[in-house]
């Protein structure tokens, strides 16, 4: 079973349910770059413009200084960063975006967390 993909289900899962205390979360998306596709399929997005490296999810929501957010998820145990997504990731810097890989999905929340209240916009507790 795909480590990669259960964490990737379970961040957005926990992104689908803060939507009502952030709605700005609507923003937070997946980029279909990374999997193991046939080599039909991956020739067909290449064609379409899809880049090796780009991180895995993109949130192009102004917070704390920085234009957006791009999170490299990683499994836990395992997995490294290739060239072009540590290329990527130092462009994205460079441009005024944070950008993080990200071991698991409760890290990345964590970070995506962090990240929205960088500008005092605190969730709101349920009463």
């Amino acid at each position: 079973m795909n480590t990669e993909h259960i964490e990737a289900v379970l961040l957005m899962r926990a992104v689908t349910g803060a939507e009502i205390e952030w709605p700005e979360l609507r923003w937070f998306f997946a980029v279909p770059n990374g999997g193991h596709r046939s080599k039909r399929v991956a020739a067909e997005m290449k064609a379409e413009g899809v880049r090796a490296g780009v991180s895995d999810y993109l949130f192009p929501v102004q917070r704390g200084g920085f234009v957006g957010l791009a999170i490299e998820l990683k499994r836990i145990d395992g997995g490294r960063t290739s060239k072009e997504q540590r290329d990527f990731i130092a462009h994205l810097r460079s441009q005024g975006w944070r950008a993080e890989v990200c071991r698991g999905w409760e890290q990345a929340w964590a970070v995506l967390r962090d990240y929205l209240v960088a500008d005092g916009c605190e969730m709101e507790e349920a009463a």
